[in-house]
């Protein structure tokens, strides 16, 4: 368990990050190549990516250079996933070459000692070897989630909208009692499930910005070292469905509805459950514009979905039979 206390201050100074953090990402997304859990949930990204991975001759360097740093376990180097990819992969990728050598031969010590770590880690101290593992990050971001790029942001949009919400109806409170099952707020202490052993993060006026994850699945995850700032990397509320083009896999949730609806209406009907805009509705199914304002009328005229207009944008939620029908749904196609 993790134990988050927030001070007055803390509350003011809580954000969610405005987009997806591309190396959060990408060790939540490897830490799905090492378990059978939810595969389910990401069964057409994880087939086509083991492919591509192949294709692009990267398998060996994955399995032998790059999984052993971003174990499935208690503990990760906390170099690998700075404060400075906020601002954008390649900010991130120069933060890791630049991380402090004396910083990087405590993480692997600690790597060593908590999962152990593959013999040649010491050398990431020198600045080559890190430049090496970049090229390589590199190389996995683009076979691994360029390709998911817009999927993954309408999901984080879709997260950031459901978070807004939540502070409308109760402040940043509000915000934090609504984050999922594996978080409770009980002022003034988030407690979160946590895969490494019980410790107390004390935020002292420092803040604290919330990542949502689209790879994550289930556990949140945080820094080691209590004296970065401090980030909260957690799954996104809805469970991700297919990538747009590919078939329906077994256990999408929008599998029975889209023998209903027919697919891309039926991913629409899932992108509104936290609400979204049209143009979150648009890259949530993989159409245009227009074609995701063609879906959203029609679902609003069966009664499915209801739009309010927000300035430029419009908002579409669930009426209470498209959530019953979005339920029912969601339990048909449960393993």
């Amino acid at each position: 368990m993790l134990r988050i206390h927030f001070s007055d201050a803390d509350l003011g100074r809580a954000r969610v990050a405005t987009a997806p953090d591309p190396l959060w990402e990408i060790a939540t997304s490897l830490h799905r190549l090492q378990t059978r859990t939810g595969r389910w949930a990401y069964a057409g990204w994880f087939r086509t990516v083991r492919a591509r991975l192949r294709e692009q001759g990267l398998e060996r360097a994955l399995r032998t250079v790059v999984l052993p740093l971003f174990p499935r376990a208690a503990y990760f180097p906390d170099f690998l996933t700075p404060a400075q990819s906020a601002g954008g992969f390649d900010a991130g990728l120069d933060a890791i070459v630049a991380a402090p050598p004396w910083r990087v031969r405590y993480e692997m010590a600690t790597l060593d000692r908590v999962v152990g770590a593959p013999s040649w880690a010491p050398r990431l101290a020198e600045t080559p070897t890190r430049r090496e593992l970049v090229r390589l990050l590199r190389a996995y971001h683009e076979v691994a989630i360029t390709p998911y790029r817009e999927q993954i942001q309408a999901q984080i949009d879709a997260e950031r909208s459901a978070r807004c919400r939540g502070i409308l109806d109760g402040g940043v409170e509000g915000m934090l009692q609504g984050l999922g099952p594996t978080m409770r707020w009980r002022r003034p202490v988030l407690h979160v499930a946590y895969p490494a052993k019980d410790r107390d993060l004390l935020l002292n006026g420092r803040g604290l910005t919330l990542v949502p994850s689209y790879f994550s699945w289930r556990t949140p995850n945080s820094l080691a070292d209590p004296s970065l700032p401090p980030v909260l990397c957690y799954p996104v509320l809805r469970e991700p469905a297919a990538p747009p083009g590919t078939e329906t896999a077994a256990g999408d949730p929008a599998a029975p509805l889209a023998s209903l609806l027919g697919r891309a209406r039926a991913a629409a009907l899932c992108a509104v459950a936290t609400g979204a805009t049209t143009g979150e509705v648009a890259r949530a199914v993989g159409v245009s514009a227009s074609a995701a304002s063609r879906h959203t009328t029609a679902l609003r005229d069966a009664g499915l979905i209801t739009t309010s207009r927000h300035a430029a944008n419009v908002l579409h939620t669930l009426t209470p039979v498209g959530a019953s029908v979005l339920r029912a749904g969601t339990r048909a196609a449960r393993p």
